[in-house]
């Protein structure tokens, strides 16, 4: 009888696999943290070593209040100068006290100083980098996500992370980056518990507008959960239930819109580790061309590559449980 499982299995995978290729970008189109109309020419801009554009991406998000975009283009753009610094410092001597250098100044040297093994003592001398982003502008709530990413690294106590937390929510309640930061502060992982995370998680979508991207922090509460070593404690239903409510938010956008692009990728990963595969597969078409680094980093060293065995391993799975012949799964085969 297993042997006949396995074969049947096998004739479906064999039969329908092909024809669910339908709706899912080719692999040579799909592109890995591929950036927005305009952050892409100043990302070019900057590879010639001119940081006008940039500053003037930033400039417009500060003056126009767009904060969640402000975040995404601070964390690119330090991460850009990381490795490509020459425009970064033609910015620095030309503009040394611009708000926008500032953020991005304090976000490059957190990331820098979590990448080496002394990151704590090397993040509490970037504490006077971060004062500066604040005070440059105190409407802006991205410095203080990066002092919320700063405070899990420096091992600060839960009080202090409270104190930056309600500086934070009063400059923006419903900021997706600082939920973001706030979430890993208190994951299991850090400082906190996968039963604090999911309560802080669910809390916030809970109040959260419709179409925020909130919905889908829950979700991310059980990506945490779901690649820990062991994972126990959190009932399956919980884990639906952020699964459910993040497949809700991604039904209110467009198929291949890159805004929820890492929400899609983040949900697909747990449809998968939950076995979910045809609300998986569906993701995947919606995903379109924008796979985002995270959350394949955290899996494998080569995200672009493991998103692409993963389209084809969903397809597998799903295709395994349709039934050989037409009808519903399982209607005319009697090894389903």
């Amino acid at each position: 009888m297993p042997f006949i499982r396995a074969f049947v299995r096998t004739a479906r995978m064999i039969r329908h696999t092909g024809g669910l290729s339908e709706g899912l970008c080719p692999d040579h189109e799909v592109l890995l943290d591929a950036p927005d109309e305009r952050l892409a020419p100043a990302l070019v801009a900057a590879g010639g070593g001119e940081y006008g554009p940039a500053a003037k991406v930033l400039a417009h998000t500060r003056e126009a209040a767009e904060w969640e975009n402000r975040d995404r283009y601070v964390l690119r753009l330090a991460a850009f100068a990381a490795s490509r610094a020459e425009w970064f410092d033609a910015w620095q001597y030309a503009s040394p006290h611009d708000p926008d250098l500032l953020l991005v100044k304090a976000q490059l040297a957190v990331d820098r100083a979590f990448a080496s093994p002394a990151r704590a003592e090397l993040l509490r001398e970037v504490t006077p980098l971060l004062l500066a982003a604040a005070q440059a502008d105190p409407r802006d709530p991205v410095p203080w996500r990066v002092s919320l990413d700063h405070a899990r690294g420096t091992n600060a106590p839960h009080t202090d992370f409270e104190d930056l937390w309600a500086q934070a929510v009063r400059r923006s309640p419903h900021h997706y980056g600082c939920h973001v930061a706030a979430l890993r502060y208190l994951s299991a992982a850090w400082y906190g518990s996968h039963t604090e995370c999911f309560d802080f998680a669910e809390r916030a979508a809970q109040d959260a507008l419709p179409g925020s991207l909130l919905k889908a922090l829950p979700a991310r509460a059980a990506f945490a959960y779901l690649t820990t070593g062991t994972p126990r404690g959190i009932p399956r239903a919980r884990l639906d239930a952020a699964a459910d409510l993040a497949v809700e938010l991604s039904a209110a956008y467009d198929r291949g819109d890159p805004w929820p692009a890492e929400v899609r990728n983040l949900l697909t990963c747990v449809l998968v580790e939950l076995e979910r595969w045809p609300d998986a597969l569906a993701q995947l078409r919606l995903i379109g061309p924008y796979a985002t680094s995270f959350p394949w980093d955290r899996l494998a060293e080569d995200p672009l590559g493991h998103f692409l065995e993963l389209r084809d391993g969903v397809r597998l799975e799903v295709a395994a449980a349709l039934p050989l012949r037409g009808g519903p799964a399982g209607s005319g085969d009697h090894y389903a």
